[in-house]
């Protein structure tokens, strides 16, 4: 009976311990499984990872890692919100339609051709300011020597024509814009003793042409030249007037030489060699020069 007892007892182990080794079996058909599946889970990952470094540029590795899996999921994480952002996001990268693989080269090509044009444009830029600079200074140097210029010729036409008219006789030149010279009109004033005509066209003749031959002069006065023509300026003239005409050509004449066309015998004779055209034959000139101040002389 006692045997008995222990006999069953010693069954009743072996069962306990059979049951055991069933748990202990399973536990670790179970630990396997798991592991297998971490196995899965960090193949996965690392395939995450690289899809993420090759397909986003983001490199995941330094990020905390965060418990994504139970009911509620970490702090501050909401899985259905991240699932919906990723549908977009995926959505948005699908709608941009497929990769340009020339971009990149379609792109370094319009970037040359940007930089030289713009390139181009701060030459031109540079090339402008430097013309408008150079204008400015041209015309500021302009300006200047045209205003001596023109103040030398205006108090020579005044001295001229003092000489060439009567005493009390009256002559300017003035700009009709002081403030823009080199744009402006220049008029010319003449007025003989007596008159007071509002334009030059109200003068006579004579007058006219004694007003430009002291223009003439005046501007031959500022930088005289060595040969001066003039072709037949004394036909208007009476004879005082001719007279005033050769003194003062006269008075010029030790620095330049007067070429003077002339039919008026008062001016021939104040010449010193004259030169006469003759036609002796039909369709034939021949030139005489004769020498009027070896004639006094002799």
């Amino acid at each position: 009976e006692r045997a008995a007892v222990i006999r069953s007892q010693v069954n009743q182990v072996e069962d306990a311990l059979k049951i055991d080794r069933r748990k202990k079996d399973e536990l670790e058909e179970n630990k396997n499984t798991l592991r297998d599946r971490v196995t899965e889970v960090k193949i996965n990952l690392n395939s995450l990872k690289d899809r993420m470094q090759v397909e986003f540029n983001v490199d995941i590795t330094a990020l905390e890692e965060l418990e994504l899996f139970g009911e509620k999921g970490s702090e501050g994480f909401n899985p259905a919100e991240t699932e919906a952002d990723m549908i977009k996001l995926r959505q948005r990268i699908q709608n941009y339609g497929e990769v340009n693989p020339m971009a990149v080269e379609a792109y370094n090509e319009m970037k040359e051709r940007y930089d030289f044009i713009n390139t181009q444009k701060q030459d031109l830029l540079d090339a402008k300011a430097s013309l408008l600079q150079t204008i400015e200074e041209i015309d500021t140097t302009a300006t200047q020597k045209f205003m001596e210029s023109f103040t030398k010729i205006r108090d020579n036409f005044k001295r001229v024509f003092q000489t060439l008219f009567s005493e009390g006789d009256t002559c300017d030149l003035t700009l009709a814009q002081p403030e823009s010279p080199l744009d402006s009109d220049i008029d010319i004033i003449a007025k003989p003793k007596g008159k007071r005509p509002l334009t030059i066209n109200q003068l006579s003749g004579g007058e006219k042409t004694l007003t430009a031959i002291s223009l003439l002069f005046a501007i031959y006065l500022v930088k005289p030249a060595p040969f001066c023509i003039f072709d037949e300026v004394d036909a208007p003239l009476d004879d005082a007037n001719i007279d005033k005409f050769n003194n003062i050509v006269t008075e010029f004449s030790g620095e330049s030489q007067f070429i003077i066309v002339t039919h008026n015998k008062r001016t021939m004779v104040a010449t010193n060699v004259m030169y006469g055209v003759t036609m002796e034959e039909s369709g034939v000139s021949k030139v005489a020069a004769v020498d009027l101040v070896a004639l006094n002389l002799a």
